[in-house]
């Protein structure tokens, strides 16, 4: 089995071998690691799909499906839009919070599909989620190992607030944050510049503990083996 390594930058991905990248893989077995310190991911979404299919563009407005998943977690709508466009998903193979340092592994027989596409919100953030956006599946069989970015859903303002957030019980808020921001800076998908925090627990900007809590991409790793 070849090992193959593969980068992705932004929305580009740079593969060291020349694999076939035209389509129709008939098995996947798909490893996520979370690779941050201390964020969380909310239930994961994979879906191996059609070129002309995605989750979530770079650059556009997100729609109301991204944004549930993006602000709540919330992954039924996008779930609903990949099968309606005759994608083939896996819908919280971690069966439930992927905790950090945590991998969790589910298997795709692909069809037809070519593209493969993940999803789930970040925690704790206003609108942020990892994301891997409409990758060419590999017609060569080997193992190929991707890094995802966290993307922010441009659809909430980042003001670090636990009001504005899911509050979990395995996450610990401070209080009396005024806001890191207060308006929608961009309001397009974009990569996320990371949670800034402070740490004051009872006022600052944020309240978000900045040593527990801080983030910088990449924030997971994705291993697909090509059968």
């Amino acid at each position: 089995m070849k090992n193959t390594v593969c980068t992705l930058a932004a929305t580009t991905l740079l593969c060291s071998l020349g694999a076939s990248l035209s389509a129709q893989a008939a098995e996947l077995d798909i490893t996520i690691t979370n690779a941050t310190k201390q964020i969380y991911f909310t239930p994961l979404l994979i879906s191996a799909h059609s070129s002309s299919v995605f989750l979530f563009r770079s650059g556009e407005a997100a729609t109301p499906e991204l944004e549930a998943m993006a602000e709540g977690g919330d992954i039924a709508g996008l779930a609903s839009l990949a099968s309606n466009a005759g994608a083939i998903s896996s819908e919280n193979p971690a069966g439930g919070i992927l905790d950090p340092g945590a991998s969790t592994t589910t298997s795709l027989s692909t069809g037809d599909a070519t593209h493969l596409s993940i999803t789930a919100m970040l925690l704790p953030t206003n609108d942020g989620f990892v994301g891997l956006d409409s990758w060419p599946i590999p017609t060569t069989p080997g193992m190929y190992t991707v890094r995802l970015n966290g993307y922010d859903a441009g659809t909430e303002a980042n003001d670090e607030l636990a009001a504005s957030m899911p509050n979990p019980p395995f996450i610990t808020f401070g209080t009396g944050g005024t806001g890191v921001e207060t308006t929608i800076t961009n309001d397009t998908v974009h990569i996320h510049p990371g949670n800034l925090g402070d740490t004051d627990p009872a006022g600052g900007l944020s309240d978000i503990d900045s040593t527990r809590y801080r983030w910088l991409n990449p924030v997971a790793v994705v291993t697909i083996t090509v059968k």
